[in-house]
């Protein structure tokens, strides 16, 4: 075969119709999953490439997605977007990535059809301060993936972990190692911090488990989650009436990272004196000095889910009911829980 390999020529190294391949290769859903098979294999062997500006034209959709995050200077959004960006990949989608500093009205803006959203064939969104009244009206045409907690319930697909389950593995960890006094930095009692109050709940819900009282003073609430922050809050819990916690449940790894830093600096050892569990599973944890105990919530699955959910809207599931998909996680233990390992 000479030149770029055709549609025509999948189909027959498939041995399916046209139309099959065209189906696969646009994410159609009604393809069995050996005809599937077959024609992905094929379009490998060929090396074949849609004419992406052919099938925008012909469609009337752009080609591209927008990735819709709070902040991109947070490692977990970061790490999120590459994984995103590399499964549209996969569908000959372009991802467009912007963020909104978790303001209401930047995230309006960014969704409503009239505006930016116009220019998008999906978005997946990750707010902040919407409500599920302040989304638009389910449009079939502009497919809208949310992520996170904060607009649960609404008309439109929704991706997330399940942070009470996690975060009471995260706390049950700290009391399997004998540690009683477990602080937990992150809470945010108000109405956009559905995230942390989750969190917050699975902490609960370990002392709970263990028949231990909640000590409300070692619950430290940060309005954000940067190094900063698990910083100030460890400084805090140094000067508490009862003197420092044995051990601190961070509701990110940056704040886990700050509270680290200065914890160590005042002279407590870690985990001997301290030990510490993060939350998101970023690249830094596993190289901090100690090393970092984390939930790793599952991002490839998470950016898998949401971009499916957008395509399977481009066919014969634009007016199904809205669904909600809740991804795996699992408590990566490292250094600052279990010591130095040789």
């Amino acid at each position: 075969m000479s030149g770029p390999a055709r549609l025509r020529d999948v189909a027959e190294r498939a041995g399916v119709s046209i139309r099959t391949v065209s189906n696969v290769v646009n994410g159609y859903a009604r393809v069995s999953e050996s005809k599937r098979q077959r024609v992905e294999e094929a379009v490998a062997a060929l090396g074949y490439r849609p004419n992406l500006v052919a099938r925008n034209l012909k469609s009337g959709r752009s080609g591209l997605i927008a990735l819709i995050v709070p902040e991109l200077d947070v490692p977990y959004f970061a790490e999120l977007a590459r994984a995103v960006v590399t499964t549209a990949r996969a569908y000959g989608y372009t991802v467009v990535v912007d963020q909104t500093d978790g303001e209401p009205d930047r995230e309006r803006e960014l969704i409503q059809r009239e505006g930016t959203a116009a220019l998008f064939d999906g978005i997946i969104l990750s707010p902040l301060a919407l409500s599920a009244a302040d989304l638009p009206p389910h449009d079939p045409a502009q497919p809208l993936v949310l992520l996170g907690e904060r607009v649960a319930g609404s008309e439109y697909d929704h991706v997330a972990i399940d942070n009470v389950a996690a975060a009471r593995a995260a706390t049950s960890h700290l009391f399997d190692l004998g540690r009683r006094r477990i602080a937990a930095i992150g809470d945010q009692p108000y109405e956009t911090g559905e995230t942390a109050q989750l969190r917050t709940t699975g902490y609960r819900l370990a002392h709970e488990d263990r028949g231990i009282p909640v000590d409300e003073s070692l619950i430290i609430p940060r309005a954000r989650f940067h190094f900063g922050d698990g910083a100030d809050a460890m400084r805090d819990l140094l000067q508490h009436p009862n003197g420092a916690p044995d051990a601190v449940f961070c509701f990110n790894d940056l704040v886990a990272i700050g509270a680290m830093r200065v914890a160590l600096e005042a002279g407590l050892r870690i985990p001997e004196d301290l030990a510490v569990v993060g939350f998101d599973d970023i690249e830094a944890s596993r190289y901090q000095t100690p090393s970092l105990t984390t939930i790793a919530p599952n991002r490839v699955a998470i950016a898998q889910t949401a971009v499916e959910r957008v395509m399977a809207r481009f066919g014969d599931h634009a007016d199904q009911p809205p669904e909600e998909f809740f991804v795996g996680y699992e408590l990566v233990v490292r250094e600052s829980t279990a010591g130095a390992t040789r």
